[in-house]
């Protein structure tokens, strides 16, 4: 059985900044604070002039409002949370000047849980004031919510607000002291979200499964994986919770942050495997399953998979805006992120000042990697000769301390190799994230990269 995900990944977590969400394809330690507000208005103009189609986030944290808020109250006095919208509708104004008006937003995710939903319906109204965003069959609009924070009517609401993707976190033990093992493993919460997305016709959902706490079993997560298998979602997202997406990043250091021993994990891993692979789920990569006829899954099999800041998509050549908290933007080859300290965004926002507090540049170097690791994590196939003409390289000498490894990887049956071509065999498709990480320059720093990495077990 061969590893799933990145076994290089645990190697590699650390270089990640824990403001930046793992999503992005971009290792954090190359972000500095060379980069800033003026960079992000020269990359604004350069996208109003080429007019490419937008893909937009959103970060909309439902920690900064109190608990005691209902998601379905008309009027929510939570300071935090007013104080965060009012600046979060000045960002918005203020990009969106430069942006242009009426461009065309393809895809739309909205983070950091569920929203009140008057403050949802206000900012979709702001949002739309200033983009034309795509129709059902068209654009990608998705939405994260919390559990036990969602019921029919707010699923209702949000499919309104024109949303056509739903993800739901399965609550974490650790972070909630109050929620017990039984709730836990009770499926009826994610059941009743599910039914409800169905009936109100949401095109895909998702369920955001973290392992690798140390009050997770191999067989407590088994149990639990079985059950979410039962409930038919459309994706499974399986994290570790040692690099967790920024949303399940637990504040709190102690007893309850600690993880499982490695043998725990790789037993977990193995267990995701088997169990959703079995059940006739396609691993696309980066922890994520979907079925066979999920959008995804279609877009790959057909050449039209992308990755983005938000992960896979099947919409390319968007440039990529992020508003709030730690948003990413993404325009060609520039990233700029802003701040991930609420007192500093507000602080930025108030002095009419857009909050980007580092950012990087892709240079030529390492736009290779990045071209070569979409192609081969999007299409499962590479075109050697073609990248040699764009970049003008060589590309077994560019790679050269992968190339023994692809070989050895080709004698394994995992991968189909030669002087043009690199594919990746039905056999390899569980390692693809490892398989790809052979052409990240960044672990080349941490140290000598053996095939048994890839290949644990």
């Amino acid at each position: 059985m061969f590893d799933l995900f990145q076994t290089l990944g645990e190697r590699s977590a650390g270089r990640a900044s824990a403001m930046a969400d793992i999503d992005c394809p971009v290792g954090r330690r190359k972000f500095h604070g060379g980069i800033g507000s003026l960079d992000l208005l020269r990359g604004l103009r350069d996208s109003r002039q080429t007019r490419r189609p937008l893909s937009l986030s959103v970060h909309l944290p439902s920690r900064l409002r109190l608990a005691s808020c209902s998601t379905l109250a008309s009027v929510c006095r939570c300071g935090e949370i007013e104080g965060y919208l009012q600046r979060l509708t000045y960002e918005m104004g203020l990009v969106g000047c430069h942006l242009g008006a009426g461009r065309r937003v393809e895809q739309f995710c909205l983070t950091g849980g569920t929203p009140v939903i008057a403050h949802l319906q206000k900012l979709m109204s702001d949002l739309r004031k200033r983009f034309d965003f795509c129709e059902y069959d068209s654009g990608d609009h998705s939405i994260e919510v919390d559990l036990h924070h969602t019921d029919w009517s707010t699923m209702g609401l949000i499919r309104d607000q024109g949303f056509t993707h739903v993800s739901i976190g399965v609550p974490d033990i650790g972070a909630d002291s109050e929620l017990s093992v039984d709730c836990y493993q009770n499926p009826a919460p994610i059941h009743s979200l599910i039914d409800a997305a169905r009936t109100f016709g949401f095109r895909s959902i998702n369920i955001d499964l973290g392992y690798g706490h140390a009050w997770q079993t191999p067989h407590s997560f088994a149990l639990k994986l079985a059950t979410l298998i039962e409930l038919e979602p459309d994706r499974l997202h399986v994290f570790d919770y040692a690099c967790a997406p920024y949303r399940y990043r637990s504040k709190n250091a102690g007893p309850a942050a600690a993880f499982s021993s490695r043998a725990d994990k790789e037993a977990m891993r193995r267990i995701c495997c088997e169990q959703l692979i079995g059940a006739g789920y396609h691993y696309i990569g980066l922890g994520q399953f979907v079925r066979a006829d999920d959008d995804l899954a279609v877009a790959q099999e057909h050449g039209r998979l992308h990755r983005n800041c938000q992960g896979f998509t099947r919409h390319g050549c968007c440039d990529h805006v992020g508003f709030g908290l730690s948003a990413v933007t993404q325009i060609e080859h520039l990233y700029v992120q802003n701040t991930d300290d609420l007192l500093h965004y507000c602080q930025q926002l108030d002095a009419g000042q857009l909050p980007v507090c580092r950012g990087w540049r892709c240079e030529a170097q390492d736009q290779v990697s990045a071209t070569v690791i979409e192609q081969l994590s999007c299409d499962l196939e590479l075109d050697i000769p073609a990248i040699e003409t764009r970049f003008g390289v060589v590309f077994r000498e560019h790679f050269a301390p992968a190339w023994p490894l692809l070989e050895a990887l080709h004698d394994k049956g995992l991968i189909e190799l030669s002087s043009r071509f690199i594919g990746i065999l039905p056999a390899g498709r569980l390692n693809v994230d490892a398989i790809c990480n052979l052409f990240d320059p960044e672990l080349d720093d941490a140290g000598p990269r053996s095939f048994e990495k890839l290949n644990p077990s």
